[in-house]
């Protein structure tokens, strides 16, 4: 995360405010979030600065943002319904509290755009409407070349009561001179023992061994574990189970038969089917880690004792072969071969003797 404290004609624009759910946002992708409630807010005093308290105003409106994708596609589809002369000139912005705005990459190309930025100049300048601060959150660093040129201008002059965060997973794609006038945090990964501690607060309805493979997957992401979705990753692995039983010559060909035919042309089928080679990979590469004696490393641990027999029955090579026969299936999908077809041929070329 890079942050900034900051000491022409503008496109429209289609914000989104409308309520979500009151439950709280920890994570990389919204510690942000955290450290602007903490600006905005008016909750009890921590280290002498205010708190996120969750209740007052300020709080309870910040907070309207915490399921972004969501808000963002409300954006997109108010836009949508916009005249065809309008929707070029309309950029994406989600917006819950005066003072506080958020800009994410506005699609369909899914860069922060110059418009966008010129937006933020038109705004910044501007004293707060109810905080101390105005608080401005770019989601990404992907930004037209224009866009990042734009910005540089309101970075080298900012105002006091304005604050810029932009959130990056590799800061080397912002360019140097945004970078030299910018804060860097780096916020790194939670321990997965410390993600179940949070979940077991959070989300009471999963129980020990779910919060436990949750909190593997999410890859030390707080956020990430919060809006995973695991009904929809067990049903995936499932099939993923299917198949590479069926390639290792231990499952029924009927039932793999079975199994791919659901997966049709189309975007449902599309989505559902790249949830599934996510899936088979993160399956191959437990199967590797039982293989190389790193045991501790495997994420899907309630069905650890499923994994080990398929390690046993499988070698490296064999594990090597199967990705690669994944990345085979990958590319056909880019070809639009026949979805049901490559995960058959996928795991008849992978049988085993």
């Amino acid at each position: 995360m890079v942050h900034t404290t900051a000491g022409g004609t503008s496109a429209s624009e289609v914000r989104s405010c409308r309520p979500t759910s009151d439950r709280p946002t920890i994570g990389e992708a919204t510690t942000h979030k955290t450290i602007t409630d903490g600006t905005t807010g008016s909750g009890p005093p921590s280290s002498q600065l205010p708190d996120f308290c969750g209740h007052c105003s300020n709080c309870a409106r910040i907070a309207l943002a915490q399921d972004l994708e969501a808000r963002v596609a409300e954006a997109i589809e108010a836009r949508e319904n916009l005249r065809d002369t309008d929707k070029k000139e309309t950029r994406i912005f989600v917006q819950t509290h005066p003072d506080v705005l958020v800009i994410p990459p506005d699609p369909p190309q899914l860069m922060i755009k110059v418009d966008q930025v010129r937006q933020v100049i038109q705004h910044i300048y501007y004293r707060p409407a109810e905080g101390r601060e105005s608080v401005y959150i770019f989601t990404s660093s992907a930004f037209m070349k224009e866009a990042a040129n734009s910005l540089l201008k309101v970075l080298e002059e900012p105002p006091e009561f304005a604050t810029i965060f932009l959130l990056t997973e590799n800061p080397g794609e912002l360019l140097p001179t945004i970078r030299s006038r910018s804060m860097i945090f780096t916020l790194g990964a939670l321990p997965s023992a410390e993600i179940e501690g949070w979940l077991a607060q959070l989300r009471p309805d999963w129980n020990a061994r779910q919060r436990a493979l949750v909190a593997r997957l999410s890859e030390g992401s707080m956020g990430r574990a919060l809006s995973f979705d695991l009904e929809g990753y067990v049903a995936s692995r499932s099939h993923a189970l299917v198949v590479l039983k069926a390639a290792l010559g231990a499952g029924d060909h009927g039932e793999l038969f079975k199994t791919t035919e659901s997966y049709r042309p189309g975007a449902e089928g599309r989505e559902k089917i790249e949830s599934l080679l996510r899936t088979l990979y993160l399956l191959l590469e437990d199967l590797m880690c039982l293989q190389s004696g790193a045991g501790q490393l495997v994420r899907n641990t309630d069905i650890l004792g499923e994994l080990q027999k398929m390690a046993q029955a499988a070698d490296f090579a064999w594990v090597q072969r199967a990705a690669e026969g994944l990345g085979e299936v990958e590319r056909g999908l880019r070809r639009n071969l026949l979805r049901s077809l490559s995960l058959d041929a996928f795991a008849t070329a992978l049988e085993r003797a």
